[in-house]
């Protein structure tokens, strides 16, 4: 049984997931998928940005450390495309301060390592209408 309860008409919510650890995507992508969710993985964010207007992701899960664009950066872009797109800042190098003057935040902050069932409540909290 899907855990977001769709109709069998309906599609898969898409997720985006954005880390440059690969080994994360794969736990992700591992945790999402039998949830219900058509999960999508880049190690670039860039290329999340480019792919994000036609996929129209339900949440955008990213890391916030990732080299030339940090999480926060790639928020703040999708938010420009989306203003209210629902967004989740993962990151095991920074705290939640990282964006307390920020003018764009995340919806949410999980810190790494995470907990499965964090990971799985925060998704479930974002895929809330």
């Amino acid at each position: 049984m899907s855990f977001f309860f769709r109709s069998k008409t309906a599609p898969a919510p898409t997720v985006f997931v954005v880390d440059d650890e690969v080994l994360l995507l794969e736990l992700a992508e591992t945790i999402l998928t039998p949830l219900g969710c058509k999960v999508r993985t880049f190690t670039d964010p860039e290329v999340a940005l480019k792919e994000f207007p036609a996929a129209a992701p339900a949440v955008v899960l990213t890391d916030y450390a990732m080299g030339r664009m940090s999480g926060m950066d790639l928020i703040r872009e999708c938010r420009k495309l989306n203003p209210s797109q629902k967004t989740i800042l993962i990151s095991g190098t920074v705290d939640g301060e990282v964006f307390a003057g920020a003018p764009v935040k995340p919806d949410l902050f999980v810190a790494k390592p995470y907990d499965v069932n964090k990971l799985v409540e925060t998704v479930r909290k974002m895929m809330k209408p």
